[in-house]
């Protein structure tokens, strides 16, 4: 099994990469092969509504414009599960995680009954590094993200600088459950 991590922060040595990394460590312990993309290292620009709705998003479902973000969005739909990461900047998820999750919810427009994400396991994470304040409404943010992009949410969790240390066990498992355990009934 592939498992991507991507986090938003630009921080690589903060809570959100932490966050991301320990559900990869939990991910390689069941056997997944795993990869860790740091958004803010890609250029993405914007979705600039080319066209309106008669640009290749709304057509083939694929961004006309020339930056990372289509390379991702391959990377992404090939790997087995996800886990995105994202800090918390005004109780929302931070501009480089928008930005890339607004242009590709766009470009799931077309044929949504076969997208390779439908049943794709993920798991979102808010790391609300500061005060903790806000990072249920970026948690919500990513729900319907996730749930537009029709993935199955393994685990959304908050962690914070207070619950930091026993949330990144718990970050950790999920990684190695969503791995190692099948779906329940």
């Amino acid at each position: 099994m592939k498992v991507i991590a991507i986090q938003s922060s630009p921080n690589r040595d903060g809570l959100t990469a932490a966050c991301a990394s320990a559900a990869l460590r939990g991910a390689q312990k069941a056997g997944a092969e795993t990869d860790l993309i740091t958004l803010t290292d890609l250029v993405i620009h914007p979705c600039q509504m080319c066209d309106r709705n008669t640009s290749l998003c709304h057509e083939k479902g694929k961004c006309e414009q020339k930056d990372d973000f289509n390379m991702l969005r391959e990377t992404v739909s090939a790997a087995d599960a996800v886990v995105f990461a994202t800090p918390v900047y005004f109780g929302d998820p931070s501009e480089v995680a928008k930005c890339f999750l607004d242009r590709w919810r766009r470009c799931e427009v077309i044929d949504r009954d076969k997208s390779v994400l439908r049943g794709k396991r993920v798991i979102g994470i808010a790391a609300a590094g500061g005060s903790g304040m806000g990072a249920i409404t970026t948690l919500s943010s990513l729900e319907r993200y996730f749930q537009w992009l029709q993935f199955t949410i393994w685990e959304l969790t908050t962690v914070t600088q207070i619950n930091r240390r026993w949330a990144l066990k718990a970050v950790e498992e999920a990684g190695r459950t969503m791995v190692a355990e099948p779906l329940p009934v």
